[in-house]
């Protein structure tokens, strides 16, 4: 036999379509049979995300150049219904993702909170757009605020605000298991997009009060300023010949 290297790169078989979903069918049952309860991304059809929140969502982390050679790998398990577990909190994400073996591998992701500095400059871009708050909160989204979310410090997240650690030996920057959470959560945002503010830490209802209130504090501020569109007297008779009262 070869002596073998302590660097040797190692081959892990990857399993078909058919065998996760038969483990993650087990895994199911017998979590249910221990009265414990799973969150599976359950995905209806091959498109893993449908809403502009999901779809944004995947769209983003495929921008990045850091991710793009795991995330296929990605896509195939949770089409696959390998997510058999995902939970989502403030800044973190815990799932459980079927792989080759009969046990599934634990993946924790963490998203770094937004700082008080950032959370500021979003809300204040947020200011000329209340009036469209309301679909943002109703699970739609306003093309005008599309920018504030996907645009240069945005509120997405970079690949620098987001670490992982997945209990699989795939040795790998970002291992498949971690890629389909990750696409997971583009799948749960389709059910539930508040769900992206509690991942950013962002509690939404405060962040309409603030940006409500700031808008209308700038209104009162401009109140007594005079405004450029007000007519003067002696414009109004060069442009209806009208006598201007003395």
């Amino acid at each position: 036999m070869a002596r073998k290297s302590y660097w040797d790169q190692t081959y892990y078989p990857q399993p078909s379509e058919s065998e996760i979903r038969s483990n993650a069918a087990q895994t199911v049952r017998k979590a249910a049979n221990k009265g414990q309860t799973l969150y599976p991304v359950i995905l209806t059809g091959r498109v893993i995300a449908k809403s502009w929140w999901g779809k944004a969502w995947c769209q983003n982390l495929e921008q990045y150049a850091d991710f793009e050679t795991r995330l296929p790998r990605g896509q195939k398990y949770v089409r696959s219904g390998a997510v058999v577990d995902l939970q989502i909190q403030k800044g973190k994400i815990t799932a459980r993702v079927q792989g080759t073996r009969r046990t599934p591998y634990k993946v924790e992701i963490r998203i770094s909170p937004l700082s008080q500095k950032h959370c500021d400059e979003i809300m204040d871009r947020c200011t000329d757009k209340v009036d469209t708050l309301d679909k943002l909160l109703s699970g739609s989204f306003p093309e005008s605020m599309k920018d504030v979310f996907l645009g240069k410090d945005g509120l997405f997240p970079t690949p620098k605000e987001i670490s992982f650690s997945c209990s699989c030996p795939d040795w790998a920057v970002m291992c498949k298991h971690v890629a389909a959470a990750l696409y997971g959560v583009g799948a749960r945002l389709d059910e539930d997009p508040t769900l992206f503010f509690s991942l950013r830490g962002v509690d939404t209802e405060r962040f309409v009060d603030v940006v409500i209130h700031n808008r209308i504090e700038a209104m009162l501020a401009n109140a007594e300023r005079p405004s450029d569109r007000i007519l003067r007297d002696a414009a109004l008779t060069d442009l209806f010949g009208l006598p201007v009262d003395t």
